[in-house]
């Protein structure tokens, strides 16, 4: 089953392709299919998630799946939460996609910091929310959940992943996300619980098998 991805990051991709290849499921990104990317004006990811799955189907008549995920810290009332990937303002230099993406998740990253520098509670979970519908129109649409507790270091540590993994360490594994192998992030990861509880869903709701 082909399903479009509300995304056009590529190692968001890869990781929730991993997460669904269990159930025969093959994700093309939106961008790859002439889509731009929608407006994600809420406030809360459940309501982003479903904004971006509905834009996504529209478009190309495919079922689709939509993520929204980010990092809420609890000294920080929740933030950055939906604002996630963009909480420093940052002017984007004319480079390729993906070094923009980097300067973005430098300048994360330091404005995170920053505003920690005092905090003594350094609690953390990266949240994420799938949504899955069939269509455009889909009057039920599949929500799924995780959270991945941790807390916020004070220097980043480790050079895999993306966005704030550095900086997230989770203490049941002794690691930051950032030093995780990619096998364990993706069997311990907020999309990994949000996926778990969506393949659970897809298998009683659509029929899928796997």
């Amino acid at each position: 089953m082909k399903l479009v991805l509300a995304s056009n990051n590529a190692k968001k991709l890869a990781e929730l392709q991993a997460l669904f290849a269990p159930l025969g499921i093959e994700l093309a990104k939106q961008g790859d299919l002439g889509v731009a990317e929608a407006e994600e004006p809420h406030v809360t990811f459940i309501e982003n998630a479903l904004a971006k799955a509905r834009h996504a189907a529209a478009a190309t008549g495919l079922p689709a799946i939509a993520d929204d995920s980010g990092l809420c810290v609890d000294a920080l009332g929740g933030a950055p939460g939906v604002i996630s990937a963009h909480y420093a303002p940052v002017a984007l230099a004319a480079v390729p996609r993906e070094a923009q993406r980097r300067q973005q998740d430098d300048a994360n990253n330091a404005l995170l910091m920053e505003r920690l520098a005092q905090a003594a509670d350094r609690r953390a979970a990266f949240v994420c929310t799938l949504v899955a519908i069939r269509a455009a129109a889909d009057p039920q649409p599949l929500v799924a959940t995780g959270r991945w507790e941790g807390e916020i270091l004070r220097t980043p540590q480790g050079r895999g992943g993306f966005g704030y993994d550095p900086l997230m360490f989770v203490p049941a594994l002794g690691a930051t996300v950032a030093e995780l192998a990619p096998e364990v992030k993706n069997a311990h990861s907020h999309r990994a619980l949000a996926a778990a509880q969506m393949r659970e869903l897809m298998r009683r709701a659509w029929r899928l098998d796997g």
